[in-house]
C-alpha cells in the first residue's frame, strides 16, 4: 500500500497533522509502541503502552463507511483489554462529518472526558486545535487517570523530537492540557 500518508492528509486538516519525517521517527524510534496499521479500507496509527492505547489517526475509506469496518478495527483494539483514548474535533457546523464522529466513538462505548481542556498550537501552520478527548475502557477509570495519561500522550507522540524536526520548541504539557472544573450538567 504505502499510500497511507497521502490518504491521512487527504481526509485530515493540516492542523491536525504530523510531517511524514515524524511519522517515520515514531515508527522507528517507538518500533512496537507506535504503528501502522494499513488495509485498501482503512489506515490505523496508534501508540500502545501496558495500561493503554492512544488512537493518534483512525481513517475508513469514504466508500467503506457504515459498513462497521471502523466498529470492527474498535473491536479488535478492545480484545486487548487496555483503556483507548483518542481525540476528536468537537462538533462543530463548519464540519458536518464532526457530529457523525462523535456519534460514531460514542456508538461504540467511548466517552468524553468532560473534564480535560486540550488546545494546543500546531508548530507548522500556527493554527489552534481544539479536541475533545474520548475514552473507553473495560472497567470504569476516573478522567484524572485519563487525563494523566493524554499528558504521555502529548509528550511521548505529539511533540517526540519536536525540535528537531519543526525547529521550534512545542508548547508546555500545562498549557496544552488541563483539568476543568465541571458543572453538575457536564458530570
Amino acid at each position: 500500500m504505502n499510500d497511507w500518508f497521502i490518504r491521512l492528509t487527504d481526509y485530515f486538516p493540516e492542523r491536525e497533522m504530523k510531517s511524514r519525517k515524524h511519522f517515520e521517527i515514531l515508527f522507528h524510534d517507538k518500533q512496537g509502541i507506535y504503528q501502522l496499521e494499513e488495509s485498501k479500507d482503512s489506515v490505523l496509527v496508534y501508540f500502545e503502552m501496558s495500561e493503554f492505547i492512544f488512537i493518534d489517526y483512525i481513517l475508513v475509506a469514504r466508500n467503506n463507511r457504515r459498513s462497521g469496518r471502523g466498529s470492527r478495527i474498535l473491536e479488535q483494539l478492545k480484545q486487548q483489554g487496555k483503556a483507548i483514548i483518542l481525540e476528536v474535533e468537537p462538533v462543530s457546523h463548519i464540519d458536518p462529518d464532526s457530529e457523525k464522529r462523535v456519534r460514531f466513538y460514542e456508538k461504540n462505548g467511548f466517552m468524553k472526558m468532560n473534564s480535560i481542556g486540550y488546545e494546543r498550537i500546531h508548530m507548522v501552520t500556527n493554527e489552534l486545535n481544539k479536541m475533545d478527548v474520548f475514552c473507553w475502557s473495560p472497567v470504569n477509570i476516573p478522567e484524572k487517570l485519563v487525563y494523566d495519561q493524554m499528558k504521555a500522550i502529548y509528550e511521548s507522540v505529539h511533540t517526540y523530537k519536536a525540535r528537531e524536526l519543526y525547529g521550534c520548541n512545542p508548547q508546555p504539557v500545562s498549557e496544552v492540557l488541563w483539568q476543568k472544573q465541571l458543572t453538575y450538567s457536564e458530570v
